[in-house]
């Protein structure tokens, strides 16, 4: 199957992204979407790229790199607690903020989409989205998935503070 898009396309992970992935694994400002609490070392990185298995069917995971067309990588996109038994797999995706509000994220979400119901053959793909994260619910919605449940203070985001997680859905 081609993962191209008009503008972007869909490609493995490399040695080469170590960089790129140390920049956006750092990013604090992401932290929060990633349930991350602490940097990540190069060396971390290295051995992650190193060992990463690209079978989804091993791994029950794949992450891949969003790139222009002219090789310039822009995001990550990835398949998580993929269930071939039950026909279901999670999505999540990171846009570099450079490249925001372009449309790249929706023909991401379109390819890698359109993978899941014709290569995996799952019947559903779900997302989890904090409820303050109005642009990617926004996206979501925008491509057809639903919302399906609620997660009542979910997420930590400060002492004491907690935030809702919404479960969206698109199912064949």
């Amino acid at each position: 199957m081609n993962l191209k898009g008009e503008h972007i396309y869909l490609r493995a992970l490399e040695p080469t992204d170590l960089d790129t992935l140390y920049k956006w694994e750092n990013n604090p400002a992401i932290w929060t979407v990633s349930n991350t609490l602490a940097p990540f070392s190069k060396f971390v990185l290295e051995q992650y790229l190193v060992n990463a298995h690209e079978d989804i069917f091993t791994s029950k995971q794949i992450r891949l790199i969003i790139c222009l067309h002219d090789n310039t990588p822009i995001g990550t996109i990835e398949l998580f607690d993929f269930d071939a038994h039950h026909s279901r797999v999670g999505i999540g995706i990171m846009i570099d903020e450079t490249a925001e509000n372009k449309g790249y994220a929706t023909q991401a979400i379109n390819l890698l989409v359109k993978y899941c119901f014709e290569v995996l053959m799952v019947k559903q793909v779900y997302c989890n989205i904090s409820a303050s994260n109005q642009k990617s619910l926004h996206l979501f919605t925008k491509l057809g998935f639903t919302r399906a449940g609620i997660k009542k203070q979910w997420n930590k985001i400060a002492p004491n503070t907690f935030e809702d997680e919404y479960i969206l859905q698109l199912i064949l």
